[in-house]
């Protein structure tokens, strides 16, 4: 059972449709692919970040905070949201990014700027190195200059962020049933990791024998199961004592299943299997995905079911987190074919 959901702040167009893909489930001759629109949370809010982002800001604002400083990628679809976020509900955001200089703002980091965000950029070098410390000293600048800054980590995932996937496993559970289908498998793209924990999470706390998949696009198996354990460990933290005692072993063995075989080059980079998958789905089913989370993690599902991996599965659901904006600088790669 699923304990209460603490208060947020709706920002989140919510339930998201859930629908069969029909013609490529033929196409493959496998398990029928069902599509989580997740991305359609909202149009500049569209993808996962913003079910965390419900949960974060509300605790940020209960705390008093006006200011919002979280990190990411130069074309972070989380750094995007808490952008548009910000603006919506009349906070400051102040934005740390990793990469190179851009001699024009693009896809996600134009977004950031329209939408006022105060935008940092650094080195890989450097933001590897002292990203803990560049947070702290601008939560100090802030203080120092009387206003109240909340941290969100990368992706807005830890123990506060868990709640918007346990909340929607639950909105999933819900979707099943009006289908009338029981999927043994719910796969997503895992980048930052709470997307995935809370989706594990929640199908365990509502005993269900669903098998949550995260298609890693950076990292390892290992990274993702202690990044798991910490956020839902702090999760666990936040709760009733009488609640997390009695739920205690469940908590404890969820079980984070990963796959870390399609990453490629690296977080961020492309590769032509990844590029020609978005191509097809686009031209086959109408959805678009992105090469840094959901290219990736469908072309893994792809590539897991031709290899007859997922043979004895009869549906299988894939979590389209979002990231649209993060296809304009990759269009040299997706123009072709």
């Amino acid at each position: 059972m699923l304990p209460p959901f603490p208060s947020k702040i709706p920002l989140a167009q919510l339930p998201t449709p859930l629908r069969p893909l029909d013609r490529i489930s033929r196409e493959l001759g496998g398990p029928r692919i069902w599509l989580k629109n997740d991305d359609m949370t909202g149009s500049l809010l569209s993808g996962n970040k913003v079910r965390k982002l419900e949960y974060v800001i509300a605790k940020a604002m209960g705390e008093g905070c006006d200011t919002l400083v979280t990190c990411g990628g130069l074309q972070s679809n989380h750094c995007r949201a808490t952008a548009i976020a910000g603006a919506q509900l009349g906070l400051k955001v102040h934005l740390v990014l990793r990469g190179e200089q851009a001699s024009s703002a693009d896809g996600n980091l134009l977004l950031d700027k329209l939408a006022g965000a105060k935008v940092s950029i650094y080195s890989q070098k450097e933001y590897t190195s002292r990203l803990p410390l560049i947070l702290e000293e601008l939560k100090q600048q802030y203080k120092e200059k009387g206003s109240r800054a909340w941290v969100i980590p990368t992706g807005a995932s830890d123990g506060y962020g868990l709640w918007g996937y346990l909340s929607a496993s639950k909105e999933l559970s819900q979707d099943f049933k009006r289908q009338k289908i029981e999927p043994e498998l719910v796969v997503c793209a895992t980048g930052s990791g709470g997307t995935q924990a809370g989706l594990t999470l929640g199908f365990a706390l509502q005993n269900s024998p669903i098998k949550v998949l995260g298609m890693a696009v950076c990292d390892s198996e290992e990274y993702f199961a202690n990044k798991a354990s910490e956020d839902i460990a702090q999760w666990a933290a936040l709760l009733p004592k009488s609640y997390a005692a009695s739920h205690q072993d469940v908590i404890r063995g969820a079980r984070i299943n990963t796959n870390a075989n399609y990453i490629g080059p690296g977080y961020a980079i492309t590769y032509d299997e990844v590029s020609e998958t978005i191509r097809w789905l686009a031209r086959e089913e109408g959805v678009v995905l992105d090469p840094v989370y959901t290219g990736k993690a469908f072309y893994g599902l792809v590539s897991e079911i031709k290899s007859g991996n997922f043979a004895h599965y009869k549906d299988i659901v894939f979590v389209h987190t979002g990231g649209i904006f993060g296809l304009f600088p990759y269009r040299n790669d997706l123009s072709g074919g």
